[in-house]
């Protein structure tokens, strides 16, 4: 069982009240780090033609410079996982920390495509050490139950928010200063994430160490990279290229092969213990299905705003300003007032509906809608859902896990989220091209049909995420368990409160 340096006397039991009284500022930055990781999915797209502009690179290659983080990122993040438990957490968190913030230097300076496309890849390596491990940080650190709540109501905030606030950041920085500073900006955020993490976090190490799972873990990484490589093929290529059935095809098989391995060897990389608890698994679905409606938000409505209605990135990236604070305020409240009362149940799946009724809103837009009356109420709906969604499955996705669990069933988290983002990305891409192509051969040709083909489009995707959300919400309410999450059992704490 991993158990920590905390646990001791004398040094240990100083670094332990201290690390109590400065927890607060450990949140600071574990939000920090989660922040960076979630932001740079979005950031690099609004930097994106400018960089397309600066290394002449083609229209083709462009979405390497997205998919290779997402490859890289989605398909490690269990690994990550796991590396946290047999290593320790803050060990994990500081290589992360570090290793990320040299690979989006070595984006920064990119001198040409290939270059930018390696470290990009490199930086969802990193975030797949990074990401399980501030989340399992964050489940060690506060265990009192009211703080637990708080915290996780602001991380949920954070890891929900983190894709519209690299909307802004991004469009701010390739404005006012270089597309370079999308990632040179990491740099910044690291910095002081590495010298809190150094200074405010008492180092953890496992005693006894288990072997890692080398077949599970080669086999899921497989399974995850064919099936996140599949969708973002589908999206360029088609649902019936050849390549794109083999890659989907092979990621099923890996994954049904990687349940098999799971309940036969002797330390498995994902306990199947984890994910069969139902309010584990009611949680992992949900941020699965919410992360899949979620980034047609910020793709498809980001489009409509500098596309259709001549938003500027900066603007665009204020527009979404509202459903920040929305998310902000919902995730604090649900974990910090509601779920203590209620559970997660009622929460999520609340969550999911006032997700749904946001995009249903959003799904009237027209050519000539305006931002106050036809977005901003949309926005508003979807943050207050996505808020209520995210904070209390995160929570509920690590309810009850022992100590040397906790780092894979973080990462499991961060997997369902980046893996539902990827895959509703490529579904509702390709939703959206059929939508505008149907649109423009039953349309008479005028000046208006290439902008109402393309608002068709975009309206089309958020029906669709809707109904994702929809679908998500029935789930819940069958699969995730009434009333309050249970109490931690003996051991499942690892920082004590002194």
């Amino acid at each position: 069982m991993t158990t920590s340096t905390l646990d001791r006397r004398g040094a240990g039991s100083e670094s332990t009240g201290r690390e109590h009284r400065l927890r607060w500022f450990v949140l600071a930055v574990i939000a920090l780090a989660q922040l960076m990781v979630v932001l740079d999915a979005t950031i690099v797209n609004i930097a994106l033609p400018a960089a397309q502009r600066s290394l002449e690179f083609s229209d083709a290659d462009r979405q390497w410079v997205v998919t290779a983080y997402a490859l890289a990122f989605g398909s490690l993040l269990l690994l990550g996982g796991r590396l946290s438990d047999l290593f320790g957490r803050r060990n994990t968190f500081v290589v992360g920390l570090v290793g990320f913030a040299a690979m989006s230097a070595v984006g920064g300076a990119a001198v040409n495509f290939g270059m930018l496309v390696a470290a990009r890849a490199g930086q969802g390596v990193f975030a797949a050490l990074l990401a399980p491990a501030a989340l399992s940080l964050l489940a060690t650190t506060f265990t009192e139950p009211n703080e637990r709540a708080r915290a996780f109501g602001i991380f949920g905030a954070i890891a929900g928010a983190g894709g519209a606030i690299g909307l802004l950041l991004g469009g701010v920085l390739t404005e006012w200063t270089s597309w370079r500073w999308s990632l040179y900006v990491n740099l910044i955020f690291a910095a002081v994430a590495l010298v809190g993490a150094l200074t405010m976090m008492a180092p953890h190490r496992a005693e006894h160490r288990p072997r890692l799972d080398i077949p599970g873990t080669v086999t899921v990484s497989a399974a995850l990279f064919s099936i996140v490589y599949g969708f973002s093929h589908a999206e360029s290529h088609g649902w019936s290229d050849a390549a794109t059935i083999a890659w989907l095809v092979a990621g099923a098989v890996l994954l049904s092969a990687f349940v098999v391995i799971e309940t036969r060897v002797a330390h498995p990389l994902l306990p199947l213990r984890i994910v069969l608890d139902r309010t584990r698994g009611g949680s992992y679905l949900a941020m699965f299905l919410t992360g899949s409606g979620m980034f047609a938000v910020f793709l498809f409505l980001t489009y409509y705003l500098q596309t259709t209605l001549q938003y500027s990135p900066i603007v665009t990236g204020v527009a979404f300003l509202p459903m920040v604070v929305a998310m902000v305020v919902s995730a604090t409240t649900s974990t910090g007032v509601l779920l203590p009362r209620v559970g997660p149940r009622l929460l999520i799946v609340t969550g999911l509906v006032l997700g749904a009724a946001g995009l249903a809103y959003l799904a009237q837009l027209e050519v000539d809608s305006s931002y106050a009356p036809h977005i901003l109420p949309g926005l508003v709906l979807l943050g207050l859902g996505m808020g209520t969604v995210f904070a209390p499955a995160m929570q509920g996705a690590i309810t009850g896990v022992q100590p040397e669990d906790s780092g894979v069933a973080s990462a499991t988290v961060n997997t369902m989220q980046q893996v539902g983002g990827s895959i509703g990305t490529a579904l509702l891409s390709t939703v959206a091209a059929t939508a505008a192509a149907n649109y423009l051969s039953d349309a008479t040709p005028g000046p208006l049909t290439p902008a109402l083909a393309a608002v068709e489009s975009y309206t089309t995707t958020f029906w669709w995420a809707a109904a994702i959300f929809v679908s998500g919400a029935i789930t819940s309410a069958f699969l995730l368990p009434g009333g309050k999450l249970p109490a931690p059992e003996p051991g499942a704490a690892v920082v004590a409160a002194h």
